[in-house]
C-alpha cells in the first residue's frame, strides 16, 4: 500500500513539473497568456485560416482570375476573338464590347452588331455608358455567362480583370498548407511612428513601382535578434497595417517572392509611440502564388529578412 501511495505521489509530481515547464511558474503560457487565452487564440487562428481558403475559392476570389489585359489610349475591344485587344481565350462571345480610354476617363461602347443580350453592367442590360475603375467608391461590374469583368487602375495604367466561375484554378483548388500554430511567432512589437510618414517605393511583379505611405516601423525580437519591418497603408482609410515581407523560408518552404501580413493598428494609433502585435502565424501568400494574372507588390529591401520565420502559409504549389 505504501509503495502504491509513493508511486501515485511521484506521478502527480511529474505532472506538476511538466505543467510548470510548459506554462511557467505563474500558470501562464510562454507568451504571457493563460491556457484559456491560448486556446482562444489558436481557435481564432484556425477559423481565420479556414475562412481564407473559403475566400480564395469564392465565386470572385483570386482563384477565379483567368485574364488581365492592359488598356491603351483609345478603343480597346475585348472578347474571345483573336483580334480582340483583350482576348478571353475560349470564353464568351467573340466580341463582347469596347472600352474607350481617353485621358483617364473610361466609356463602354458596343461592338459591331451591338452588345450581347446577356451582357449586364451592375446588374442592368449593357448600354453605352461611363465605367468606373476599382479605385472608385463602387467599381463598374460587367457580367456575361460565367464571366465577371472589372477595370483596375494601377498607378497610371488601366486594365481589364476577368474572372470565371469555371476557372481551372478554382475548380482544381486543393486547399492550403500551413505551419502548425506556434505562439513563439506571435510577437509583441514596439511601434515607432514616422512624423511625417515616409513614402515607400514598392516594386511590383509587373516591373513597375508603386508609392505607398509608411506611417512607422515595428521593432521586435525574434530568436534573440532585434528586427524591424515597415508596413504601409493601402489607402488613407485603412484600418490595418499591411506588411509586405520575405524571410529565409522563401528559399525552401514558402512562396519565393514573399508573403503578406495584415495586423490591427498600434494601440495608440499610427502617429503615437505604442505597441502592435505581429502574429506571423497569419502570414499569407500573395495572389500571385495562385494566378499569373495578379498585380502583386514585392517586399521593399528593408523588409527582406535574413532570418527564417517558419510560420503561416506555405507554398501552394510544390
Amino acid at each position: 500500500m505504501k509503495r502504491k501511495f509513493l508511486l501515485a505521489a511521484a506521478f502527480v509530481l511529474v505532472a506538476m513539473l511538466s505543467q510548470s515547464l510548459v506554462a511557467g511558474s505563474d500558470g501562464r503560457n510562454s507568451d504571457g497568456r493563460g491556457s484559456d487565452d491560448q486556446s482562444s487564440w489558436q481557435h481564432d487562428l484556425l477559423a481565420w485560416r479556414a475562412q481564407r481558403a473559403t475566400n480564395l475559392q469564392a465565386p470572385e476570389g483570386w482563384l477565379s482570375l483567368i485574364a488581365l489585359g492592359w488598356l491603351k489610349e483609345g478603343d480597346n475591344s475585348f472578347g474571345s476573338a483573336e483580334d480582340s485587344r483583350v482576348q478571353i481565350a475560349g470564353k464568351g462571345p467573340a466580341h463582347i464590347a469596347i472600352v474607350r480610354l481617353e485621358k483617364g476617363a473610361l466609356r463602354l461602347l458596343p461592338p459591331a452588331g451591338g452588345f450581347p443580350k446577356d451582357l449586364l453592367v451592375d446588374g442592368q442590360p449593357a448600354k453605352e455608358q461611363a465605367l468606373l475603375a476599382d479605385d472608385a467608391d463602387k467599381a463598374s461590374k460587367l457580367t456575361i455567362g460565367t464571366l465577371t469583368i472589372i477595370v483596375i487602375h494601377r498607378d497610371d495604367q488601366f486594365a481589364l480583370r476577368i474572372k470565371d466561375l469555371q476557372a481551372p484554378t478554382r475548380v482544381a483548388f486543393h486547399g492550403l498548407r500551413w505551419y502548425a500554430p506556434s505562439a513563439a511567432y506571435r510577437v509583441h512589437a514596439r511601434w515607432i511612428p514616422y512624423n511625417p510618414p515616409k513614402v515607400l517605393d514598392i516594386p511590383t511583379v509587373l516591373g513597375t513601382t508603386t508609392h505607398l505611405p509608411a506611417p512607422g516601423v515595428a521593432e521586435f525580437t525574434l530568436d534573440g535578434q532585434v528586427l524591424r519591418l515597415e508596413p504601409v497603408l493601402e489607402d488613407p482609410k485603412s484600418t490595418d497595417l499591411f506588411f509586405i515581407l520575405r524571410d529565409a523560408t522563401s528559399k525552401t518552404t514558402t512562396y519565393g517572392a514573399g508573403r503578406f501580413l495584415y495586423t490591427e493598428l498600434p494601440d495608440h494609433g499610427v502617429t503615437q509611440p505604442g505597441e502592435v502585435w505581429l502574429d506571423f502565424n497569419r502570414l499569407e501568400n500573395p495572389p500571385c502564388a495562385f494566378t499569373a494574372y495578379a498585380t502583386c507588390p514585392l517586399p521593399p529591401a528593408q523588409n527582406r529578412l535574413s532570418v527564417p520565420i517558419p510560420a503561416g502559409e506555405q507554398r501552394y504549389h510544390d
